[in-house]
C-alpha cells in the first residue's frame, strides 16, 4: 500500500498526491482485510478551493480533521458499504455539512443515492459513476477522465492495488464481478486509484490480470471437483484450493470458494 512514513497530522499537509487531480490519507485503520489501512481519497481541480471526499474511512477524529482541512467538502462519495469506507459517514457529513451519497440509501447522509452511469462535478472536476458490482452488490467506481492523460479511476475494493478482491457472497457474485471487470477494462490504461495498496499505472492491465486469476482459480476449482466429487463441500473444496491459507483469513477463502461455486454450479 502507498503508505507513508510520516506520523499523521490534523492538517492537508497529511495528504499525500496520488495523480493531478487527486491527493489521498492512509486511515489508521490496517488489519489482514483492510492491508495497510483504507485510502480515503479527496479530488479537486488545481486552485480550486473546493473538493471531494471518497470513502471517509474509520471514525477517527484525526483522520477526518485532515480530511475536512483540504478544502470546502462539496460532497461525500462511498464506493461501497463495507464499514472500513463507510463508518465515519455521519460524522464527516456532521463535521463538513457535505452530502454523502452512496450506492444504497442506509449510507447516504443529507444526499440522494448514486446510480451507475450519473455524471457529477465538484471540486471543479468531472466525476462519472460506474456501476461494478462484483466484491459488492452495491460497489461503484469513479472515473475522472481528466485527471491526466489517461485518466484515473477511483475503484474501491472492485481492483485492489495488492492482493486479489474477495467477492462478499452471496451479495457478491462473480458474474457480476468479471462484467465489471470488463466494463473497466474499457476505460482504457487510466490510473488506478484503489482504497487497498498503491497507486497502479493501468487500470486495463490490470482489469486482464484480474481476469486471468479469476479463471485459474476456476480451473483449480473445476479440478478438485474432479477429484471431490460434484457435491464437495465448500470447506473440502476450500481445502484443495488454498491448502496454505493463514487461519486468520480462511473465511475469505471459504467466502471466495463459495462465490466460485455458484458459478460454476449455475
Amino acid at each position: 500500500m502507498a503508505t507513508s512514513g510520516n506520523s499523521p497530522t490534523s492538517d492537508s499537509s497529511s495528504l499525500q498526491r496520488s495523480s493531478e487531480l487527486t491527493r489521498f490519507r492512509l486511515a489508521p485503520n490496517p488489519g489482514p482485510m483492510s492491508l495497510d489501512g483504507t485510502n480515503s481519497y479527496v479530488i479537486g481541480a488545481p486552485g480550486s478551493r473546493h473538493v471531494a471526499v471518497v470513502d471517509p474511512g474509520p471514525e477517527d477524529e484525526q483522520h477526518l480533521a485532515a480530511l475536512a482541512s483540504a478544502g470546502v467538502v462539496d460532497v461525500v462519495l462511498i464506493t461501497h458499504r463495507h464499514a472500513d469506507h463507510t463508518e465515519a459517514s455521519a460524522r464527516f457529513h456532521q463535521i463538513t455539512g457535505a452530502p454523502v451519497r452512496a450506492a444504497l440509501p442506509e449510507h447516504c447522509h443529507g444526499g440522494e443515492p448514486l446510480m451507475g452511469g450519473e455524471v457529477l462535478t465538484a471540486g471543479g472536476v468531472e466525476i462519472r459513476v460506474v456501476a461494478t458490482p462484483g466484491h459488492t452488490s452495491d460497489s461503484l467506481c469513479f472515473h475522472v477522465p481528466d485527471d491526466g492523460p489517461s485518466g484515473s479511476v477511483l475503484t474501491g475494493d472492485t481492483i485492489l492495488g495488492r492482493g486479489t478482491t474477495v467477492l462478499d457472497y452471496p451479495d457478491g457474485r462473480l458474474g457480476d464481478y468479471l462484467a465489471s471487470l470488463d466494463r473497466l477494462e474499457t476505460i482504457g490504461p487510466a490510473t488506478l486509484l484503489p482504497a487497498h495498496g498503491p497507486v497502479l499505472p493501468a487500470l486495463d492491465e490490470k482489469c486482464r490480470e484480474y481476469r486471468d486469476h479469476r479463471e485459474q482459480r476456476l480451473e483449480q476449482i473445476r479440478t478438485a471437483l474432479k477429484h471431490l466429487g460434484e457435491d464437495a463441500s465448500i470447506a473440502a473444496v476450500t481445502d484443495a484450493v488454498y491448502p496454505d491459507v493463514d487461519p486468520s483469513v480462511r473465511w475469505a477463502a471459504e467466502t471466495s470458494v463459495a462465490a466460485q461455486l455458484d458459478y460454476l454450479r449455475s
